[in-house]
């Protein structure tokens, strides 16, 4: 099968369960930000300084893709989603950037004062995938509000995740 369909060329897309939608939907602008983020995560896990954090920004690119599966699915589908075995978002995934903002927080004094992005490539990317995370988290929560995100954990998780990546940005400025 080819990645060619032509059944976008009219401006709709595909969700979950041959749902169709158009590319401009909330929902498509919330997943496709995400996407964006999942794809700035790899660029800076390929600049990143060390195999630990190239290990925890894999372990969230993972995660992210449970998130984009939710995203990709109406509310009066999740049921069908949950039942078919499909992951959600659960509060133990927001847990886990919980426990690496305290492993960095411990490590360090305190980050005081604004940044400035660009100290070095590595936090520099980390920089561009946190500010790609606010605007998924602007989509998310536009879902939200127009109460269609089945799952508000989303919201809590990327947040979190936001400062996750500030954190890990001025860890490795620590490394210029």
């Amino acid at each position: 099968m080819s990645i060619v369909t032509k059944t976008g060329d009219e401006g709709a897309t595909g969700l979950m369960y041959n749902r169709r939608v158009s590319k401009c939907h909330t929902r498509v602008e919330a997943g496709g930000a995400v996407d964006e983020l999942n794809a700035t995560l790899g660029l800076a896990r390929a600049c990143a300084p060390t195999a630990h954090a190239k290990q925890r920004l894999e372990a969230i690119q993972k995660d992210l893709v449970t998130l984009m599966g939710e995203l990709a699915t109406q509310k009066e589908d999740m049921e069908r989603f949950v039942k078919d075995g499909y992951a959600v978002v659960t509060r133990e995934l927001t847990a886990k950037l919980e426990l690496i903002v305290r492993e960095i927080e411990g490590r360090y004094e305190s980050f005081k004062d604004w940044a400035c992005p660009g100290a070095n490539m590595a936090s520099a990317t980390l920089d561009v995938a946190r500010t790609a995370c606010r605007r998924a988290e602007r989509r998310a929560c536009e879902l939200h509000e127009a109460k269609q995100l089945q799952n508000k954990e989303i919201l809590a998780f990327l947040n979190r995740l936001s400062d996750v990546l500030w954190l890990m940005a001025r860890e490795a400025e620590q490394s210029s």
